[in-house]
């Protein structure tokens, strides 16, 4: 198996312990699945394998045979759940994809948790565990769990990110998330009684109690909001449409269940509804329902695939995104009302089409600046085979969200874009002088940065640059106090998580500092691992991770994932800075050949990156050429007195002494000074 692999297939650190195990009446002795559908969804075997499908749809579908507790569900239902709005036989061969998505994940173990008939699914819960489940069945006025496992349990909302899957699916999903939440307030209600009035185990039930209150309360409003909507659609009653940015607790609602063009309920943080609100910071990217030249199935196909784009591209935390089934569609299927799009508030805007022609299908997307008119930034196409429609998600979806949020970036980080800017404005000015690592710019982007903060301290995504940003003062030698700045790094970048757990960019930037800064490999992997799972689609995550692997040894797994970054972001604008990481393997590798020929381009590039040089003159080292080794040599102590081979050896992150040695070796053959 190759290193990519390792994201789908390694092990789940549970991070609620190994008492939940125990949480609630066993199902079985030993289930040989564990199902975690309480915050991240998660599934793993008793052997630590992640069985979890990719898919969107495939999650929902487990998810809802979970809540089903074993009972039978008609296919009919399932397809008419997720599958809405489109035609019955295209829902029917949607679901047969989706639930063959689910078996294949699952494997070996598939013949024994589904149980398939011509009509009916259902999930053998008597092999599994899952958390949801155990909760339900606890009896408040019975209640002896531990108390911190059921404190854990009240971390993560039902079903984390399956919202916006379709407008039906929402309905039910916020009826079950409600009856979750219920059932949690009434055993932490029990569980405090027991506790008693003090001590530190009955101030943490207390705060995860009121945590609980204002999330039942929340959902009920929003249950509320439904059935307001519902009865305005109706004409019973006067409705206001609520501004597009609702609060965390409170988000967005649904639509009456009869009206296919008012928007739908979509819940999840950065994906949100059309209606403009009365005042935006955050830029807003709406994805267009893609139109398909051909039959009623490819239809069907290309509106999917713009609901599977939009809920991608909500992984990301720089944006807000507008999904389809909350655009009406334009008057022409060939045109673009740009009338329409800023009605919505958008800044940009996703489109495509798919047509067929034989085997294969042809999916061409383009990504429209709308700042002054519309005009295509970007524009992909692909082939797939149409045998290979199951993995429509890995070799499509994936691919065009990590290829659309740099060119977003890139556009937002040009001085004078806009008139005014907020909190994330500012951070996405910094970033090209971060990458610049020229000082005076690099050191423009921290004040940048630092006005961020102010505006808006408890912006996870800002944290965690404003920690990417100190670990890089410090790799570039300008920092005076080290051991200071890399505690503010780390500050930063825990901060940062703890904002949000499920910020994968805010994750991999802890992955990297867990690495660089503290030598902790087994926590980078950990991080690395989550990040990506939460957003496959995140080339920066698949860059970064390849240099732990470089720092254990593993070069060829860091070439691997240098490869996966380069397929996922092709034409990054800032790829002359990651490309410096393909030169360190080649390094630790020992291919210093090639490690020469990417160290050259890199430091013509990016003449003030300090760490480019590192290896290329360790190569040219190795391979003899003190004299061309020379130069760089000279612009290295330059940028960096006090670099000696002796200090390198002692602060950079090697985990085997025999590439220290090597890599060591190599300085000194071109000449670094030793002390």
């Amino acid at each position: 198996m190759n290193r990519i692999g390792r994201v789908e297939s390694a092990s789940v650190v549970p991070p609620y312990g190994d008492n939940l195990r125990d949480f609630g009446p066993p199902l079985r002795e030993r289930p040989i699945v564990r199902i975690h559908l309480l915050g991240a969804m998660r599934a793993t075997t008793y052997l630590g394998d992640d069985i979890l499908p990719p898919g969107t749809r495939a999650r929902a579908i487990l998810g809802y045979l979970c809540l089903a507790a074993g009972e039978h569900v008609s296919r009919a239902r399932l397809a008419g759940l997720l599958w809405d709005r489109v035609p019955d036989a295209a829902a029917r061969t949607n679901l047969r994809q989706a639930l063959h998505e689910l078996t294949s994940a699952f494997a070996k173990f598939a013949n024994e948790l589904i149980v398939s008939g011509r009509d009916i699914v259902r999930l053998n819960v008597d092999a599994c565990w899952v958390d949801a489940l155990a909760v339900l069945a606890l009896d408040p006025s019975t209640l002896g769990a531990p108390h911190g496992d059921l404190k854990a349990l009240c971390r993560g909302e039902l079903l984390e990110g399956l919202d916006a899957t379709s407008a039906s699916f929402d309905r039910w999903l916020l009826g079950e998330r409600t009856r979750v939440a219920e059932r949690l307030q009434l055993l932490l209600e029990r569980e405090l009684e027991q506790a008693g009035t003090k001590g530190s185990e009955s101030r943490g039930l207390k705060r995860a109690l009121a945590d609980t209150r204002d999330r039942v309360q929340a959902l009920r409003q929003i249950a509320q909001g439904r059935e307001a909507r519902r009865k305005a659609l109706a004409g019973q009653l006067p409705f206001q449409m609520e501004p597009s940015h609702q609060s965390e607790r409170a988000p967005s609602g649904d639509t009456g269940p009869d009206d296919d063009s008012a928007i739908p309920a979509i819940t999840q943080r950065h994906l949100v509804g059309a209606a403009p609100g009365p005042s935006r910071d955050r830029l807003r990217v709406g994805v267009l329902p893609f139109l398909a030249h051909g039959s009623d199935r490819e239809e069907n196909l290309a509106f999917s695939l713009s609901q599977e784009i939009a809920a991608a591209l909500a992984r990301f935390r720089w944006f807000d995104v507008i999904a389809p089934i909350s655009l009406r569609p334009m008057p022409s299927a060939h045109l673009l009302d740009e009338h329409q799009l800023r009605h919505a508030g958008l800044n940009y805007a996703v489109d495509g089409t798919i047509s067929g022609s034989g085997k294969y299908l042809q999916i061409s997307v383009r990504l429209m600046d709308l700042a002054e008119y519309a005009r295509p930034v970007w524009n992909e196409s692909f082939v797939l085979a149409r045998g290979e429609l199951h993995r429509l998600n890995e070799l499509v979806t994936t691919r065009i969200v990590a290829q659309i949020d740099p060119v977003i970036l890139f556009i937002e980080g040009q001085p004078r874009r806009r008139d005014r800017y907020g909190a994330t404005g500012l951070l996405l000015l910094s970033i090209p002088l971060i990458f610049s690592m020229e000082r005076k710019k690099y050191e423009e982007a921290g004040r940048l940065i630092s006005r961020a903060l102010e505006l808006e301290p408890d912006n996870s995504m800002i944290a965690a640059w404003s920690a990417h940003w100190h670990c890089f003062y410090v790799g570039q030698g300008w920092a005076e106090d080290i051991k200071r700045t890399y505690a503010i790094t780390e500050e930063h970048a825990l901060r940062a998580i703890r904002l949000d757990p499920d910020n994968a960019e805010a994750l991999g930037i802890y992955a990297h500092i867990c690495s660089m800064v503290n030598k902790d490999f087994d926590s980078a992997i950990h991080y690395f691992d989550r990040s990506l799972r939460l957003n496959p689609s995140l080339a920066f995550s698949w860059a970064f991770s390849a240099m732990t692997y470089c720092y254990i040894g593993e070069p060829e797994a860091a070439l691997e994932r240098l490869e996966r970054y380069r397929e996922l972001a092709p034409s990054a604008p800032y790829f002359s800075f990651f490309e410096n990481f393909f030169a360190i393997a080649y390094t630790f590798m020992g291919d210093y050949e090639r490690a020469v020929l990417v160290g050259r381009r890199v430091v013509k590039a990016n003449p003030s990156f300090v760490a480019a040089y590192k290896p290329l003159i360790a190569s040219l080292g190795h391979l003899g050429r003190c004299d061309e080794a020379r130069p760089y040599l000279d612009k290295l102590l330059l940028l960096e007195p006090g670099f000696t081979v002796e200090h390198f050896g002692e602060v950079y992150p090697f985990k085997k002494a025999n590439d220290r040695k090597q890599y060591m070796r190599g300085l000194r053959l071109a000449g670094v000074p030793e002390r």
